[in-house]
């Protein structure tokens, strides 16, 4: 096991998020820990005749609201919603917004696709009503976009970036992030995941696949029939607990360490060893066992071959007798490149209030998935180590580690 005693502690400030519950962590989290369901009959601007009618989308959300009127021209709604969460993250950290930049200061923000909502709107323009693009096209598409714009919001010269990979995006990206901390080429950095990828395109495209279920996702539960779509983003500004110490600040928790593999595979189905291994090398760069981890936030997907796989993959890690697991995604849906981050930030509530959030929709359990879901309802527990999971179309996974401060 690697000696990370010499290697600088990495604490999580801030936090901040929109979902399908609403603008703020803390209206994500009420809704994991109490097991309210945020998916919603499906609202498109333009007409849709799919078969699937149910999306987990931010309801009602206003951007001039919460951002200025300088900005928006050039912002997609992925990007409106990492301002947002970014803004967020920030204040509960302790900074005004320009007093976070600097040099020092790195910009990692994860996304599946970028402006999905440009890019389909430009379509319809020039395919459907033989319109020319919108000026502004390429800077609100580009998935670049989000972390540039945060940058310049909040004067941010270190490293900059946008990271794709499919569903591990925003996990990947604050993976990174905390290895760019850990190895000294930053103080800070604002990482996270966004998405904005409720639109006739995406949803077409994702009923084609038949991995969409029309009601209820259920994860590792029997009669479990696929996923439901969903958006948002989750921002988290990370420090050197030295910088964050300096300061005077209060972390919400430790960032203590990261994995992410590869299966080399296969481009949709999930391998059994990436995963294990993913997790093996989250819980050596954090320096614990298997038997310190007390609650896991799983991927978790409810498509019937993918739990199988990742309930395999964490039997293979802890045993006979996983840590109890949950997965959220039934309450803010799957919000692709920005799960990983919604997720996170619910596994930080859950250490902070020793709350394990439920697996709601289960019904009976699957003996191919032998783990303990809890199911239905919440659990008052001990939590002082917790992993969150991501495991991405074409084999990427990543999984990142949280310890009680």
């Amino acid at each position: 096991m690697p000696n990370h005693n010499a290697a600088p502690r990495i604490v999580i400030t801030g936090m901040g998020a929109v979902s399908a519950a609403g603008v703020g962590a803390q209206a994500l989290w009420r809704a994991a820990r109490d097991g309210v369901s945020c998916v919603r009959p499906l609202k498109l601007e333009r007409p849709y005749a799919g078969r699937i009618k149910i999306a987990a989308q931010v309801p009602d959300f206003d951007p001039a609201a919460h951002i200025e009127a300088e900005w928006l021209p050039y912002c997609d709604p992925f990007t409106q919603f990492s301002i947002v969460a970014a803004d967020e993250a920030l204040a509960q950290a302790g900074f005004a917004r320009k007093e976070a930049g600097g040099p020092r200061t790195a910009v990692v923000i994860g996304t599946g696709i970028g402006g999905a909502m440009t890019i389909d709107n430009n379509a319809y323009q020039e395919y459907k009503l033989n319109r020319r693009p919108e000026t502004l096209t390429v800077p609100r598409l580009i998935p670049s976009a989000a972390p540039t714009t945060l940058g310049m919001r909040y004067g941010a010269k270190g490293p900059t970036f946008a990271l794709a990979s499919a569903c591990s995006s925003a996990t990947q990206a604050i993976g990174e992030a905390f290895e760019m901390l850990r190895a000294g080429r930053a103080d800070r950095a604002i990482a996270g995941g966004a998405e904005a990828c409720v639109i006739n395109g995406s949803i077409h495209a994702w009923e084609a696949l038949r991995v969409l279920t029309p009601d209820f996702c259920r994860p590792f539960s029997q009669k479990r029939n696929g996923m439901t779509l969903g958006e948002g983003a989750a921002v988290f500004m990370l420090e050197t607990l030295e910088s964050a110490t300096a300061r005077g600040a209060t972390p919400l928790c430790e960032l203590a360490g990261y994995g992410t593999t590869s299966d080399a595979f296969d481009p949709l189905r999930a391998d059994v060893e990436g995963p294990t291994r993913c997790m093996r090398l989250a819980l050596e760069s954090a320096g614990v066992k298997p038997e310190d981890v007390d609650y896991l936030n799983a991927h978790g997907t409810a498509t019937y071959a993918n739990d199988i796989t990742e309930s395999e993959a964490m039997r293979q890690v802890f045993g006979d007798a996983p840590p109890p697991v949950s997965s959220t995604k039934p309450v803010h849906g799957h919000a692709l490149g920005a799960s990983g981050g919604l997720e996170l930030a619910i596994v930080i509530s859950a250490l902070r209030e020793q709350i394990a959030p439920p697996t709601i929709n289960f019904l009976e359990a699957d003996p191919k998935c032998p783990v303990d879901p809890i199911p239905n309802q919440a659990r008052k527990m001990p939590i002082r180590v917790a992993l969150s999971n991501s495991f991405a179309f074409g084999g990427i996974n990543a999984t990142l580690a949280v310890r009680a401060i």
